[in-house]
């Protein structure tokens, strides 16, 4: 028995069970980043037709406030979709190794998603609170006050929100490493908003009932975007977050974050989905809003090793900086580029394109796939990589005799690259 269990057929069983928990991950974190975005859209929608406030006569100063949130969550929206498409494509394929390469070319979009819903959520935050200064206290002096510090944090945003869109993996991982001091300056700014409604409704003796609106809007922007929601073990309290009663006055809702989501991050760290600097990123300003609910106790154990304060976290390894989808734009197409409209009719279009499936080489073991430092010598070599994947995928098709579906390419191209000795780590090339 003993034997059995540590036998080859257990240790696969223990590989797909943890490849099944990698993609179970996956949609899980695309699902709560898609639930805020859904949040988003209807706060948009809310504030768009709001002619008591921001949509009323000073439309033309808010307005476009409004329209660079709904911009940013359209972007957030294609890449969820993306990410949902390569799992599903993931789920499709026998080989595991082909299913992890799968699952690692969804990391940059879900670091770009997870961070971008961040922001975004603080810029709902912003616009709710200008929201209801507007309706309240529409008064000059504050409204220009207003109008300019708006502008101002948009312009702090927009190169954060470009970089993130970008998919460049140096310009994501660039933008994870500013993302927690920018949102301290949108607190900062949000509570500075927040002070100066205040005062003005101090000003005309109406300050007790604005206070007690402005009570309830904490900057909650780091638990709405792409904390889980609430489950039955013991979560820590964070804040609170926003949501619009039926009498039009603001009330919390309690947001958590739990032991289970720290361990999924863990886990698409440890597979190399995400990078830790993402993850980092996103716990830290978390951690802020612990640190603010707690005041000084300790923070959660789970906490801190998913900061790296633990030797579960130091001993993780990221299968590089490729594997974790943060490498240098490659050399080689494993599906030949100009069969690309071959590739297209079977499938492999959109953010499925062949541009999507191309890995990083040594200059040696590139040219030697491709038969030396001529290509054109080399497609005369029957071991050319291009010239042996395409008669192998004509092969097949013939013997199908009918078109190979992506999962069964797919399938083809891992085999050979274990032939070639080719790492399965996928990255997107530069291309159409």
């Amino acid at each position: 028995m003993d034997v059995t269990d540590a036998g080859p057929g257990s240790a696969a069983d223990a590989a797909g069970s943890e490849l099944r928990d990698t993609r179970q991950a996956v949609f899980v974190s695309v699902v709560e980043v898609l639930g805020s975005t859904r949040r988003f859209a209807a706060e948009f929608s809310r504030l768009k037709t709001s002619t008591q406030g921001v949509a009323g006569p000073l439309a033309d100063a808010f307005l476009p406030l409004v329209d660079y949130g709904l911009e940013q969550q359209r972007w957030i929206d294609a890449e969820l979709e993306a990410v949902t498409l390569l799992a599903n494509a993931a789920s499709e394929v026998e080989d595991p190794d082909m299913q992890l390469a799968l699952l690692r070319l969804t990391g940059p979009r879900l670091e770009a998603t997870m961070l971008g819903s961040l922001l975004l959520a603080a810029w709902v935050d912003h616009l709710t609170l200008c929201d209801l200064v507007v309706r309240k206290f529409p008064y000059p002096n504050n409204m220009e006050r207003l109008i300019r510090r708006m502008h101002s944090l948009r312009d702090n945003l927009k190169p954060v929100m470009k970089a993130l869109s970008s998919q460049e993996p140096r310009q994501v991982e660039a933008a994870a490493a500013d993302l927690p001091a920018l949102m301290g300056h949108l607190t900062h700014e949000f509570h500075a908003s927040r002070e100066a409604a205040l005062e003005a409704a101090r000003s005309f003796q109406r300050g007790v009932m604005l206070k007690e609106l402005l009570e309830t809007l904490v900057m909650a922007s780091a638990m709405k975007a792409a904390l889980p929601r609430l489950l039955p073990t013991a979560p820590l309290t964070l804040g609170t977050g926003l949501a619009m009663g039926s009498n039009g006055v603001m009330m919390g809702t309690q947001v958590v974050v739990s032991a289970e989501w720290v361990e999924m991050m863990r886990r698409l760290v440890q597979a190399g989905v995400l990078s830790m600097s993402a993850v980092s990123a996103a716990v830290r300003i978390r951690s802020g809003q612990v640190l603010r609910a707690q005041r000084h106790e300790e923070l959660p154990r789970g906490v801190r090793e998913a900061l790296g304060d633990g030797p579960e976290v130091r001993a993780m390894r990221v299968t590089g900086k490729t594997g974790a989808g943060m490498a240098e734009p490659p050399a080689h197409h494993l599906m030949p580029q100009e069969f690309r409209g071959w590739f297209e009719k079977r499938g492999f279009t959109g953010k499925m394109s062949i541009n999507q499936f191309c890995v990083q080489l040594e200059l040696s073991h590139h040219q030697a796939i491709h038969g030396g430092g001529d290509w054109r010598l080399g497609r005369k070599w029957p071991g050319e990589w291009n010239r042996m994947i395409m008669e192998t995928l004509l092969e097949a098709e013939t013997t199908a005799g009918r078109m190979l579906t992506r999962s069964e390419i797919l399938k083809i191209v891992a085999e050979r690259m274990g032939f070639y000795d080719i790492p399965m780590n996928f990255v997107r090339c530069r291309g159409r």
